[in-house]
């Protein structure tokens, strides 16, 4: 019997964190391709230097699927995706426009918002990046405006990954983009992310009683 995938995520992390680490976006995706996975955790302490062997940059998650080791949730993201066509589509047209969006969500949306994120939070009053930001939602609207799902005419890897860099509060209430929050919201529903989402919480919940 082949063994399941392996998630690795942190043992436990703050509150705040919590429902954004990015092992949801590998658990979600084992979901809605009906994947079995286990998830092993690295200790959050120390976790600059504790798992350096897996992840060079001491970051989560990274994953193991028989020989095939992995870091970056993008490609963690493509290879689970690759098992299931509910994910990636097998055609090789709709499978090149999938790929491409997963791309513009990770290089040109969050790229972006992530560091406009961290401005925000350390209170930079006049955060340096928020035209060039409302410039990629903008242009992201203009695209949703016009279609139910980024590629292939239906749910992809691609609107997990979108959706997911989108969830965060800040950005989703940063302007009027009707589009997108009709978007974000139809997938945040998906019973597949739903239960990533409630596994992780439950994850980290179970890690505050621990001593």
């Amino acid at each position: 019997m082949d063994a399941i995938p392996t998630i690795w995520t942190y043992d436990w992390v703050p509150e705040g964190p919590r429902g954004f680490v990015r092992d949801l976006r590998l658990r979600w995706a084992a979901e809605e391709a009906g994947l079995a996975y286990a998830i092993r955790t690295v200790p959050f302490r120390g976790r600059e230097t504790n798992h350096l062997d897996a992840q060079p940059f001491g970051q989560v998650p990274f994953l193991e699927d028989g020989e095939v080791r992995l870091f970056e949730s993008g490609a963690c993201l493509l290879h689970l995706a690759g098992k299931d066509e509910r994910l990636m589509p097998r055609d090789p047209v709709a499978a090149a426009d999938t790929l491409q969006w997963v791309m513009a969500a990770l290089n040109s949306i969050e790229m972006v918002s992530v560091p406009w994120w961290f401005l925000t939070m350390s209170g930079q009053a006049d955060n340096p990046l928020g035209a060039w930001l409302d410039k990629r939602l903008g242009q992201l609207e203009a695209v949703l405006a016009g279609r139910e799902w980024l590629a292939a005419g239906r749910f992809t890897v691609a609107d997990l990954v979108m959706a997911d860099v989108l969830r965060v509060r800040k950005v989703r209430e940063r302007g009027d983009r009707p589009a997108t929050e009709a978007y974000v919201a139809r997938i945040l529903e998906r019973p597949a992310f739903c239960k990533a989402h409630a596994d992780q919480l439950a994850h980290f919940r179970a890690a505050d009683a621990v001593p």
